[in-house]
């Protein structure tokens, strides 16, 4: 069995290594699309990992920028022939936020906050059944099992035997309140994230009400790291109809300092456990005890 190609990420590598060789050629976006006879949005596009390159616009772009060297060239071809591959996403149908689920799989730690939600990698079946029911109109059944089958598969990242996904999760207080299908999915779910949060590559934390203001209340968004260093890191932010990603080192390391700060305002792990299980009691009443492998709550 050979080694998993990510379609996502090979587009996104070979985009850098083409904006790197025209910025080395001294040439602008505009310059190539005048010699190459195409559109200068194309060249951005080919350049940002938004669109495939074909084998013929590739050997144009190499001889365009003087690329003599046949193993680069070889190298270039490779990674071509990976993006047009199908993630294993595809065989779902359409699933819109294809591009994500790439990044999501390619990436090496993720750090997320979520203001309304638990988030998607850790929702359990019955919490991800019905939240996905309650936030598409007009789904059908038969979309709405195929975007959770899309769902729990993607999970398996944080299962993973050999490099599981390293995942931080700072959530508002009000994912932990709203009740998604019912008292019971509830209870299910909190204490399906105390259990995941034990985990050494997995933290939970948790922005409690009285904490008021802080850089999250413009709404969610994640930062996608990658292994490899000429993978730039992503801000991804979710919206209904179009997601938008964002690649400049300003953006990313802006969000990076507004995710530091939410890091510091939020609850410890520890006392986050803590917030949940009591979240939890309130959930099931006065007689609810926590189960033996829950975690116990911090010594004062």
């Amino acid at each position: 069995m050979g080694v998993t190609v990510n379609p996502t990420v090979s587009r996104r590598r070979l985009g850098s290594e083409l904006r790197r060789l025209r910025e080395t050629s001294g040439m602008t976006t505009q310059q190539v699309a005048a010699s190459l006879l195409i559109s200068q949005p194309k060249i951005s596009l080919l350049e940002n990992g938004r669109r495939l390159v074909k084998t013929r616009d590739l050997r144009d772009l190499c001889e365009l920028y003087g690329v003599q060297d046949q193993r680069r060239v070889d190298h270039l071809m490779q990674l071509a022939r990976e993006s047009g591959q199908q993630g294993w996403w595809n065989s779902y149908g359409d699933i819109p936020y294809g591009d994500y689920i790439g990044l999501e799989a390619g990436a090496a730690a993720i750090r997320l906050y979520e203001p309304l939600m638990i988030p998607a990698l850790l929702q359990t079946p019955a919490y991800a059944r019905e939240a996905i029911a309650g936030t598409i109109p007009h789904v059908t059944a038969e979309q709405a099992a195929a975007r959770l089958q899309v769902r729990l598969r993607r999970q398996d990242r944080l299962a993973a035997p050999r490099k599981p996904l390293r995942l931080w999760a700072v959530l508002d207080e009000s994912s932990l309140r709203r009740v998604v299908g019912s008292r019971e999915v509830m209870r299910g779910q909190l204490g399906h994230l105390t259990r995941l949060s034990a985990h050494p590559h997995i933290t939970v934390q948790v922005l409690p009400h009285g904490m008021g203001a802080h850089p999250g209340v413009s709404g969610q968004f994640s930062l996608l790291e990658f292994a490899d260093a000429t993978d730039v890191s992503v801000v991804y932010l979710e919206r209904f109809t179009s997601d938008l990603y964002l690649e400049k080192r300003s953006d990313v390391r802006l969000y990076s300092d507004m995710y530091a700060h939410l890091q510091a305002q939020a609850l410890s792990p520890d006392s986050t456990r803590h917030f949940i299980n009591e979240a939890i009691k309130a959930y099931a009443g006065p007689e609810f005890q926590p189960d033996a492998d829950t975690p116990s709550p911090p010594n004062p």
